[in-house]
């Protein structure tokens, strides 16, 4: 009787191979004339990287039947060597062999992967001929292939040629929608699903994070747990990053409890988003304390660590906690870098952050960015040192572009040298007429000068030129309620023992000087229409009034994000 083939993932071989390990169990089959399952030997192959020896195996038998094949071609696809997957597809068709279903899903995963969408066209075209187009399988994996690469029209045809999709179909083209800002689409699509699963419920939640859709996300969140879903560990990282866009710290240390509650112990992606989430907040010790807890950090653990120090203005922890990662033996890329820049910068830390840029130049050059030359340009300008800053412009191996001048720019407007700022802001407005900020900077400089008449030449100009500036908002959580508003303006109804005398005697008491800090516009409350109008460039007073107006007078009653 003829023995069944071995299985060579059964014999000699470890959960990990290496190419000797496969090498020696290969030659031990062969020497011992057992029947070998090729594919598995091609698998085991491709699991230790031996490409050159997997796609030789392939080549030298003609006997493949479609599973087998099809098996091979998924393995190089699930590793990368896409191209592989397109000529064993090829080799395939030459031997005569007929496709299935999988076989067209593997090779549409390896066409979406190096983005070329004649390849998927013609699978597409060679599936219809063989009947296979309305076949779940292949017709989500054209859904998904499509909106991978943006053609959501494509998407749309596909989905409509399948004869009953599924969740995976109706998740492919929602994840469609929300690449090219369709939420509207993609969340009317969510709740015609017939049915859904944890991935869909993570894929709408994921993809409205991160399009600034953060309420809508979280109560999609609410949603699925009120279906009785239970959430997993790719759920929260998206849920505790819409409530840092919201600077919600209630609803994220609930988020936090309930990541605790459901899945005990939190990986390093949850974690991750924890790390992000307090520093947003502005409580960097529960960011450090998450980050501290974490047993398997990766760089980005690292990276959201040291730019959550950056951000709260904690600049020589950054870059103590840049050293500790060196040490641990992880090297930066070029986000730790910039984060890094970014944090000495606001800190005044120039030689700390000079010596890490040259350091990096020198160790590893790949990872710089024009983003980083930047950074040194604002680091240096921030510190007064404009000399260096214009030298260092000066010797860039590449022509600045306007984000270079705007460091420069931002430098000489907080130091007050406003014949730089001037010369810098006409300069940038010289390589792009548009440039909103530049504008604005000079309209502030002027008002600050007192020199109301190029004041209004400007804002004539920018007028003229129906340029608007976005403003900036920020948002205040009072016990546990939300309040936004926009720079410039609040309108809150006020008691009548809040006056404007009682604003100022609030001020006198926190130490605080609203025209000191902020040299432009000073804080001026008007009545108006039975309420007070506050007008301030500067958001922390107008939020000092507000918490005024609704009685905080506690610390702990509040929470402010900028």
């Amino acid at each position: 009787m003829r023995n069944a083939p071995c299985n060579l993932s059964n014999t000699f071989i470890p959960l990990r191979p290496t190419l000797l390990d496969a090498q020696k169990a290969h030659a031990v089959l062969l020497k011992s004339g057992i029947p070998i399952e090729e594919s598995d030997v091609v698998h085991r192959y491709c699991d230790c990287s031996a490409f050159q020896y997997a796609r030789k195996l392939f080549d030298e038998r003609f006997d493949w039947d479609v599973v087998s094949a099809t098996a091979i071609i998924g393995a190089f696809a699930r590793r990368g060597r896409h191209r592989d997957s397109f000529s064993i597809l090829s080799r395939l068709l030459f031997l005569g062999i007929r496709p299935n279903q999988f076989t067209f899903g593997a090779t549409l995963h390896s066409s979406a992967a190096v983005g070329d969408l004649n390849i998927g066209k013609q699978l597409h075209a060679f599936a219809t001929k063989l009947g296979l187009h309305s076949d779940v399988f292949v017709g989500s994996s054209l859904v998904d292939h499509y909106a991978k690469l943006g053609t959501i029209k494509e998407s749309q045809f596909a989905f409509e040629d399948i004869y009953e999709p599924n969740v995976v179909s109706y998740t492919a083209l929602i994840s469609g929608y929300l690449k090219i800002d369709r939420f509207h689409e993609a969340i009317q699509l969510f709740y015609e699903m017939p049915m859904r699963n944890v991935i869909s419920w993570n894929a709408i939640i994921g993809g409205c994070s991160q399009v600034g859709l953060s309420e809508e996300s979280v109560n999609l969140f609410m949603a699925m747990c009120r279906e009785g879903f239970r959430p997993n560990q790719s759920t929260f990282p998206c849920v505790i990053t819409a409530a840092a866009n919201i600077a919600s710290l209630g609803m994220g240390r609930s988020f936090h409890a309930s990541a605790i509650k459901y899945l005990g112990q939190l990986d390093v992606f949850v974690v991750n988003s924890l790390i992000s989430f307090y520093a947003k907040c502005g409580c960097l010790h529960d960011s450090i304390l998450a980050f501290e807890r974490l047993e398997d950090r990766n760089i980005v653990s690292w990276n959201a660590v040291i730019c959550s120090c950056a951000q709260n203005g904690r600049g020589e922890e950054a870059l103590e906690f840049y050293k500790r990662m060196q040490r641990s033996g992880l090297k930066p890329n070029s986000v730790t870098l910039l984060v890094v820049l970014f944090g000495c910068s606001h800190a005044g830390l120039v030689d700390d952050g000079y010596a890490c840029f040259r350091i990096a130049k020198v160790e590893q050059p790949d990872i710089l960015r024009a983003e980083h030359y930047a950074c040194v340009v604002d680091l240096l300008a921030r510190s007064r040192r404009f000399g260096e800053a214009e030298r260092f412009l000066r010797e860039l191996p590449f022509e600045p572009g306007i984000g270079f001048w705007k460091a420069l720019l931002g430098g000489g407007q907080i130091h007050s040298n406003k014949d730089l700022a001037k010369t810098v802001a006409n300069r940038i407005l010289v390589l792009d007429p548009k440039d909103i900020s530049s504008y604005v900077l000079l309209s502030n400089l002027y008002s600050a000068a007192g020199n109301w008449q190029s004041v209004s030449v400007i804002r004539r100009e920018m007028k003229e030129k129906g340029m608007k500036r976005t403003p900036g908002c920020s948002w205040i959580e009072i016990r546990n309620k939300g309040y936004v508003w926009w720079t410039n303006v609040l309108f809150g109804t006020m008691s009548s023992e809040t006056t404007p005398e009682a604003v100022d005697l609030f001020f006198s008491n926190a130490k605080v000087d609203p025209s000191s800090t902020y040299k432009f516009s000073p804080l001026n409350i008007k009545p108006y229409a039975g309420k007070m109008l506050v007008f301030a460039k500067d958001a922390s007073y107008v939020r000092m009034v507000f918490l005024l107006v609704k009685g905080a007078s506690n610390a702990l009653d509040a929470f402010v994000h900028k």
